[in-house]
């Protein structure tokens, strides 16, 4: 492997036990058997950058706290909903746009590189797969680091938006409490009430993060996609999610219907674990620069 050894940020990672001998073997297994894999990935595999998640037992998110992502309905909805939302973006943006990739990340860009992983879907928006040089891959819920305008669909990096935030609050500064997976922070009322927000540079439409919010549907064109690219595929790996969001559950309905073997790399319990073929109860970044 050309992996580069980062060591892991395990803050937001919940504890397990080391890899087990016999269930890397499984694994390793599983994966010289499979010649077209299909991989989805979930928050997971992003813990190990320092990105908390939202349902790990005791560090994520709703286990931390009683905040709840913004809904897509609110965001489109109400002007102060989408005010609260960019100037917590605003603040967490420095921080979350550094994160990189980890070891995992590496990992599975090497299966691309070799042949060995047909396609490639994650549920994460931060796009750390991409960072890592992953090709073969959908985003099936988008990525942070695209905005576009609801009313024209013209798109703008976040990076460059962040510079239209500073010029139209040069004064504004606001303390953040702690960092939420989608790389907003917590911020009072307070905080946000004089935030600026700039609006579409070609039509004047509200902007909003290439992401799929709460409440929200992916396109049934990226669904379409992701169907072909599994039944291209002969075995299913899901690394870091426990599946509980329809949105990538039916991808595991669909390879179980197709009599796919599937194995679950995660830390708890998933939605498939009483149909998988295999349960490794491991961080992907420990388990997978293992296997072979």
């Amino acid at each position: 492997h050309s992996v580069s050894r980062t060591s892991p940020n395990l803050a937001f990672v919940p504890a397990c036990p080391p890899p087990d001998p016999v269930e890397v073997e499984e694994l390793q297994r599983f994966v010289s058997n499979s010649k077209r894999l299909f991989v989805m990935t979930g928050a997971g595999i992003s813990t190990e950058s320092g990105i908390p998640d939202y349902r790990s037992e005791g560090v994520g998110l709703y286990a931390r706290t009683d905040r709840r992502p913004i809904q897509h309905a609110e965001f489109v909805r109400s002007a102060s909903a989408r005010q609260r939302y960019w100037a917590r973006n605003f603040v967490g943006w420095p921080q979350f746009s550094s994160h990189q990739p980890n070891t995992a990340h590496l990992v599975l860009r090497d299966w691309e590189k070799v042949g060995k992983l047909h396609w490639l879907v994650t549920q994460n928006v931060d796009a750390l797969h991409t960072k890592a040089g992953s090709q073969r891959m959908t985003e099936l819920h988008g990525c942070t680091h695209r905005v576009f305008c609801l009313a024209c669909g013209d798109q703008i990096l976040r990076s460059e938006l962040q510079k239209h935030f500073e010029a139209l609050n040069p004064t504004w500064k606001a303390e953040a409490f702690g960092v939420a997976p989608d790389g907003d922070v917590f911020l009072t009322d307070e905080q946000v009430c004089n935030f600026q927000v700039p609006a579409c540079r070609k039509c004047g439409g509200i902007l909003k993060p290439d992401v799929t919010f709460f409440g929200d549907t992916v396109s049934q064109e990226k669904v379409n996609f992701v169907h072909q690219r599994l039944a291209e595929s002969d075995s299913m790996l899901v690394a870091g999610s426990s599946m509980q969001v329809y949105s990538g559950y039916r991808f595991a309905l669909a390879a179980r219907e197709k009599q796919l073997p599937i194995a679950i790399l995660n830390i708890g319990p998933t939605r498939l674990d009483h149909f998988a073929s295999l349960k490794l109860n491991s961080r992907c970044g420990e388990l997978l620069p293992l296997i072979v």
